[in-house]
């Protein structure tokens, strides 16, 4: 087992200045892997939200277009009923 030296008056453990530089270096690697965790999940928030504005814009000219789809066959198939009453009236001269 170890040994570890504890402070007289507090009873707490005593650690050496290299024990004491290994902590804070610690430390400040993780304060560093917090704050690139925090940057890259902002980034990753910014690119959703475009995404949605995206998605939403794209919903909306998909519709469009679909009910531009729908107008043009409508307006297709009046077309051929007008042309099919046409021959039909052209069949009935001849």
């Amino acid at each position: 087992m170890e040994k570890v030296n504890l402070d007289i008056n507090t009873g707490a453990p005593l650690i050496t200045a290299d024990e004491f530089q290994a902590l804070e270096a610690k430390v400040l690697r993780a304060v560093e892997v917090v704050r690139r965790e925090r940057e890259a999940r902002a980034a990753a928030e910014r690119e959703a939200t475009e995404l949605r504005e995206q998605l939403n814009t794209l919903t909306v000219v998909s519709n469009a277009a679909q009910t531009q789809i729908t107008a043009l066959n409508q307006e297709r198939e009046s077309v051929r009923t007008r042309v099919e009453k046409m021959l039909q009236q052209m069949d009935e001269l001849l």
